[in-house]
């Protein structure tokens, strides 16, 4: 069954679909919530016990905050990549559905390192030990490639080619310089002094110099896509950063008591 307009109106007893901030559609037998993308204002929307299968149209919603799921048919955690451009979003209920998998515990994590502002997940509050456990034991979803990634701007597709760069094993040196080679040109873009680097490793140095290199892979892109984000995604990072680096804090001292 398909969300209509109708029936957007009536149950949140308004009058136009943009002016509609809370919306309860538990046990509706929906399939389709494409709707969705013509409610920017909506706030709270209630979906369990339904069919649906993406989350897509939500990614519109820039002022969703909660979003309940519960018993539908989310096949896979990548659909989490619609959810990341959401910056208020600080509760997600998507317990029982097929992409919450065997293994609870991974689930978890998985859902927190990619939405790491989550307040709640299942009805059970996010702690900041959880949200610096995900970083770790979770694992990075990535949506689905599409033609045209990147809308013309080869400093945006590289910032994404340079995410999934960063988790493989370069074979050669001269691949190792061509990737070097680009990331010092987008980092002259942004301003920033390229990483010191005297000369290419040598065979027995390819472990360290990889390490390197894919740590610098990820601080790059990340500082192309931060230029994309508004204030509201600009604090938003800035709170993860500080919860992680708070939790790394902890650690540390815990290691020198010990």
């Amino acid at each position: 069954m398909k969300l209509t307009r109708k029936m957007v109106l009536s149950r949140a007893k308004a009058s136009e679909l943009h002016s509609v901030r809370k919306l309860n559609c538990w046990g509706s037998r929906l399939t389709d919530i494409s709707i969705c993308r013509e409610m920017p204002s909506l706030e709270v929307i209630t979906l369990s016990v339904n069919s649906v299968s993406t989350l897509e149209p939500v990614s519109q919603c820039q002022h969703l905050s909660e979003l309940y799921l519960r018993r539908n048919r989310i096949a896979s955690l990548t659909e989490l990549c619609y959810l990341k451009g959401l910056p208020r979003l600080r509760v997600l209920w998507l317990a029982e559905n097929p992409c919450c998998g065997a293994d609870p515990h991974l689930y978890r994590m998985t859902v927190l390192r990619n939405l790491p502002n989550l307040q709640k997940l299942d009805n059970q509050a996010v702690t900041e030990e959880e949200l610096a456990r995900a970083v770790m034991e979770g694992e990075e979803v990535t949506a689905p490639s599409r033609e045209g990634t990147g809308n013309g701007r080869p400093e945006l597709s590289y910032a994404l080619s340079a995410m999934n760069t960063a988790t493989e094993t370069q074979g050669d040196q001269l691949s190792f310089c061509d990737e070097e080679e680009k990331g010092s040109h987008i980092r002259g873009q942004l301003g920033l002094k390229p990483p010191a680097q005297d000369r290419l490793p040598s065979f027995s140095q390819r472990d360290a110099a990889s390490s390197c290199k894919n740590r610098d892979n990820i601080l790059t892109a990340i500082l192309l896509l931060l230029r994309d984000l508004d204030i509201e995604g600009l604090e938003a990072v800035h709170q993860t950063v500080v919860s992680r680096l708070r939790a790394l804090h902890r650690q540390e001292l815990q290691e020198d008591v010990e």
